[in-house]
């Protein structure tokens, strides 16, 4: 049997009264957690859940996530976990998409309803035939009516539950990509593509039994839910979850409940390099010898960002890359080796990658090209949407990434931006990550973005939306001049946008086109 849910009832056999999950002032053993999976997984079956049947969570970083989430796994059945702020209209299109069975979904708070737009959706969907309502008091009565609550269900379940055995290449988890081109498309992902990478995951951050993780990043990506909640429990972990990122949760958690791993995109790592302690309530000095490790993945981490932490909290800042589709880790800046930083390290162990042109042919080292993976980290494909899986591999047994990088002669790859971010100025590439690079040691810019909007003259100009660093001033020409005398003539940003803040996904990656559709009209 190779049961993803192995990582829980494993250090639940092993360390029962260790604590599995802290959050706020509660505390979970292995034991409880895993008696309340095995609970959830019998009110499942009681249900009519069966192996291989989809259900679907929607829930923030609380300890009903990996309660549901082992459950689920537990059965046979597999889990899709979907973005807390979808609507319902975009609920329905993931439970009839994903041929749902049930739905599990929080109650939210009156500033993010997830619980009605959850059930909203539901009631437009035939194939899904149960809903959960998770009560933000487990005690509390449905406030929705018509709609079961997790704990009426629990009530008359067991504690114990033997875990259905599945397949290595039995799906154990849907992930949704953020639908950039048409509608959202479902990974399908293997119970061993997801265990190989826990286990990598842990490796490469070298995680030992005493380790303990701050996590903030959504459960419902793949990052946090790989990198941190299943390498973890596979190694005994203890896990802080944090449902909302804010540098204080980050530095309370590291200060008090002694968290040693972070894990994060670069908003949250500028957050936290630029976070103004005004009321003295960390111990800096602490917080540096307490946390190990910084691990970064989501978007490439800006070179002003990785010293600034390094500098600042004394802790390595490793880099990865990867995507929905591969679990997600496929390279890392692994700790055996030199590191190169702005560089997303080697290929992990049993994974390949390379650089292809358009006519899927390897290019020269040093060259700028499509990143293409292949290994054990790779999805089976896209749920149900056999012409899009064929497109993602384009008849060979490489996953096309969608980015573009590059290798050095050393083996270090490196992302240089994505396909489609790309700006074509007067027949010149240019990639705005770049760009983007050279306006954060601008002294009084803290964050960037560079997007290509449409010109009569030059088929697309550069544009950059920038934010100022507290304190600091400049006005947009300024910003204009400094850049023409740092970067060649035919890239520097002809318009500078300043603002207070930039659009950003739940995971924290800045919403580029949400930017050009500002000025295109098109989303």
């Amino acid at each position: 049997m190779l049961n993803l849910s192995t990582v829980l009832d494993y250090s639940a056999k092993e360390y029962p009264e260790k604590t599995a999950i802290i959050f706020g002032e509660k505390r979970f053993s292995f034991a409880q957690l895993n008696a309340y999976c095995s609970k959830i997984a019998n009110g499942l079956v009681q249900a009519g859940i069966q192996k291989g049947d989809k259900v679907v969570i929607s829930c923030p970083n609380l300890p009903y996530f990996p309660m549901v989430y082992y459950a689920i796994l537990k059965t046979g059945a597999t889990v899709v976990p979907i973005n807390i702020l979808s609507k319902g209209r975009e609920i329905a299109y993931y439970l009839e998409d994903c041929e749902a069975k049930a739905f599990f979904c929080f109650q939210g708070t009156p500033e993010l309803p997830m619980g009605e737009e959850g059930f909203k959706g539901f009631q437009e969907v035939d194939n899904c035939q149960h809903f959960w309502l998770m009560t933000a008091d487990p005690a509390a009565p449905s406030p929705i009516a018509g709609a079961e609550t997790l704990s009426a269900m629990l009530a008359p379940q067991a504690a114990e539950f033997e875990t259905v055995p599945t397949s290595p290449d039995d799906t154990a988890v849907i992930l949704y990509t953020s639908g950039t081109t048409g509608f959202p498309k479902g990974a399908e992902l293997s119970h061993s593509n997801m265990l190989m990478n826990a286990i990598c995951s842990r490796d490469l951050l070298r995680l030992t039994y005493d380790d303990i993780h701050v996590i903030s990043l959504p459960l419902f990506h793949s990052f946090g839910q790989t990198v941190q909640m299943n390498a973890g429990f596979m190694h005994g972990n203890s896990l802080v979850l944090i449902p909302k990122f804010t540098p204080e949760a980050i530095f309370s958690a590291i200060q008090n409940d002694k968290a040693s791993v972070f894990a994060g995109v670069p908003t949250m790592y500028w957050a936290l390099l630029n976070y103004n302690d005004t009321e003295n309530q960390f111990d800096f000095d602490l917080i540096s010898k307490t946390l190990r490790i910084g691990a970064s993945g989501g978007a490439s981490l800006p070179l002003e960002i990785i010293r600034g932490m390094e500098e600042k909290y004394d802790i390595p800042i490793m880099e990865g890359y990867g995507l929905s589709e591969t679990c997600p880790v496929a390279t890392f800046n692994q700790m055996h080796k030199p590191r190169k930083p702005g560089s997303i390290g080697f290929p992990i162990w049993g994974v390949e990658v390379k650089v292809f042109d358009e006519e899927s042919k390897e290019v020269p080292v040093g060259e700028v090209g499509e990143i293409v993976i292949r290994g054990h980290n790779v999805m089976k494909g896209y749920y149900n949407k056999p012409k899009e899986t064929e497109a993602a591999f384009k008849g060979t047994t490489w996953f096309h990434t969608g980015d573009l990088g590059r290798m050095d002669e050393d083996g270090f790859f490196y992302i240089v931006d994505r396909v489609k971010d790309m700006i074509i100025r007067g027949g010149f590439n240019i990639y705005p990550r770049e760009i983007e690079e050279v306006l954060l040691t601008h002294p009084a810019i803290s964050l960037a973005a560079v997007i290509g909007i449409p010109d009569d003259q030059y088929g697309e100009e550069v544009k950059a939306v920038v934010v100022l660093k507290e304190g600091q001033q400049a006005t947009a020409d300024e910003i204009i001049a400094w850049s023409k005398e740092q970067m060649a003539a035919y890239k520097y940003p002809r318009i500078v946008d300043i603002r207070e803040s930039l659009p950003m996904t739940a995971t924290g990656k800045i919403l580029k086109k949400e930017l050009k559709a500002e000025v295109t009209g098109k989303s």
